[in-house]
């Protein structure tokens, strides 16, 4: 068991990056949806409509990274590939003509920007799971925008019996999962490089209670690299 991908969203609901290795702290990957793009009355941009968050169409035509050096704020890029960072007004413009709505963008303030927890996780056994369910190919890996990929052999859901244990990815980092992450349409978007279904929130749906990966809490911070090794205690 090992880690196959490391992905971080710098602006929450936005296209993220592929990264080779990440800091982990409490918090989760360092600057992982430390921003959001926000309604005038208070609500972040996402794929659902809750108490918090309002869907809007448009935001995977957009891509985040990360703030380069000497800046806190992450660059995010238009689809005609001009960037700005993400506190330039200029730029909080130029989202809103994209999403043909008034929209800023704003760093987190006393409450997460995460959904459910500080770090997720999917496996490629669940992945291959979920293909069987679907009569298809593996869905892409960035359809769930989890932090780490683990890789293992078979198919399945193995992640499920993770909560109660903890999770050591490479020589620093232990995990603590916590439970399965429940999903919305957003599996099923077309984003990036993966084009649009309409079969893989049904057959969670169907099959395992709207369910796919863990999201864990860190017990201890650290490192972690693409092709760390994992292990459960």
């Amino acid at each position: 068991m090992k880690v196959a991908e490391i992905r971080r969203y710098p602006v929450k609901s936005l296209l993220g990056e592929v990264v080779p290795a990440a800091e982990v702290g409490e918090r989760g990957l360092a600057g992982d949806r430390l921003w959001a793009v926000r309604d005038p009355d208070g609500k972040f941009g996402s794929g659902k409509n809750t108490r918090r968050f309002r869907r809007m169409p448009g935001l995977f035509e957009l891509r985040a990274r990360a703030a380069q050096p000497g800046s806190q704020a992450p660059l995010v890029e238009l689809p005609d590939g001009r960037r700005f960072t993400a506190d330039d007004p200029h730029g909080h413009r130029a989202v809103s003509d994209v999403l043909g709505r008034t929209v800023t963008l704003t760093a987190e303030a006393d409450v997460p920007h995460h959904d459910e927890g500080p770090v997720s996780l999917i496996t490629t056994a669940a992945l291959r799971r979920l293909a069987e369910l679907t009569g298809g190919t593996d869905p892409e890996p960035l359809r769930f925008r989890a932090n780490l990929l683990i890789d293992l052999p078979g198919s399945g859901f193995p992640e499920d019996d993770w909560p109660g244990s903890l999770l050591r990815v490479g020589p620093q980092v232990v995990l603590r999962p916590v439970r399965p992450l429940t999903r919305c349409v957003m599996i099923d978007m077309a984003q990036d490089r993966a084009a649009r279904r309409d079969d893989l929130l049904k057959a969670l749906a169907d099959h395992h209670d709207l369910t796919f990966g863990v999201f864990a809490t860190v017990e201890r911070p650290g490192r972690v690299t693409v092709g760390d090794a994992c292990s459960l205690a």
